[in-house]
């Protein structure tokens, strides 16, 4: 699972204008420049990501490169970065360093920040330090690049990804964007996150997007389920009563897209699907669409005994809706875990 913030645009910077939104034209993976959106050069959006090869970020790479809008990844190794981005197929992204990241900043149309350890591990006191300090510092670091930067060469909008754990959990309650925070570790890191991304300069725009256990077939949390249960050896989490606040990868994609873009998204927006279900349901599709039995729960002391305190994460749930995504008009391509499911399954 991933722990995965209004508008004032400068008078002299070519402002991104949205040609058509995103979340009606899904990202179609190796088909994409088929049917793409074409930009204009005073369209082309320049994007300075972090996380950039994660699973989030490499999809939104590959979607913005097949709009034909430049992408700096900002990462902290170079010969790591290219192993994910090889120059024979991307040639046209800068890959920088931290002491090079302030360069590639300025100048550029926007910023996503999505760097972060992964929390599905063990937590040790000094793992959980790390699952903190990775966020704060790199947002950190993101918003003194931008906040640095002269008014013409400023980015005109951060995108900063923080997480549904923000809400705390719960079996009985749903939580929008105007729910308050909750009181475990996870509610602090999300806090602390959050905090420092609304340190950013006031004349840029803030978008921060509460994510949910984000699913596709190359990383998150299906992508460790799906070998279960093609062994035969899937089944719910725990008591499966807990609620999964899930989202499509391509969905959430477009969400960070259509944040870019579009001068109404501002503020806190939950990236999660319109229609959370508990686990076992969950499981239940998963069986389904895989040609799986998922009778065979996987008891709490089997997942406290690999992750410890980490095991809260999938223990533990809370029923999340996308309530401001909704107002904005934005159109989810899964709003249904099956058919999700099934997408994914089908992937190549």
């Amino acid at each position: 699972m991933e722990l995965g913030r209004v508008s004032f645009f400068q008078t002299n910077k070519t402002t991104p204008a949205p040609i058509l939104s995103p979340s009606k034209v899904p990202f179609l993976g190796s088909n994409a420049r088929k049917s793409r959106v074409i930009c204009s050069k005073a369209n082309q959006m320049t994007v300075s990501i972090t996380g950039a090869t994660g699973f989030i970020g490499r999809r939104l790479v590959q979607k913005l490169i097949s709009d034909d809008h430049k992408v700096h990844v900002l990462t902290r190794s170079k010969s790591q970065a290219r192993v994910v981005f090889p120059e024979q197929k991307y040639s046209g992204i800068l890959i920088a360093e931290v002491g090079e990241w302030e360069k590639c900043i300025r100048g550029s149309t926007a910023v996503v920040n999505l760097a972060g350890l992964s929390i599905s591990t063990r937590w040790s006191p000094e793992v959980k330090r790390e699952i903190k300090q990775s966020r704060i510092n790199a947002t950190s670091k993101v918003v003194d690049c931008i906040n640095k930067a002269p008014g013409d060469l400023r980015p005109s909008v951060l995108v900063s990804a923080t997480a549904v754990g923000y809400y705390g959990t719960s079996e009985t309650h749903s939580f929008d964007e105007t729910s308050p925070s909750g009181k475990d570790y996870l509610s602090e890191v999300c806090r602390e996150w959050e905090a420092k991304a609304r340190e950013v300069n006031s004349d840029v725009r803030l978008v921060l997007i509460r994510i949910g256990v984000v699913l596709g077939k190359d990383g998150g949390a299906l992508a460790k389920m799906i070998p279960l249960f093609m062994m035969f050896a899937g089944g719910p989490l725990g008591s499966g009563q807990q609620w999964f606040s899930w989202i499509h990868i391509d969905d959430l994609v477009n969400l960070i897209y259509e944040s870019l873009v579009n001068p109404s998204y501002k503020g806190v927006i939950n990236g999660t699907a319109p229609h959370p279900i508990k686990l076992s349901e969950m499981c239940d599709q998963l069986g389904q669409v895989t040609g799986r039995p998922s009778w065979l729960p996987v008891p709490e002391f089997a997942l406290k005994a690999v992750l410890g305190e980490g095991a809260s994460v999938v223990l533990d749930g809370q029923r999340v809706l996308p309530v401001r995504a909704q107002e904005l008009g934005f159109s989810f391509k899964y709003p249904s875990v099956k058919d999700a499911l099934s997408a994914i399954i089908k992937e190549k």
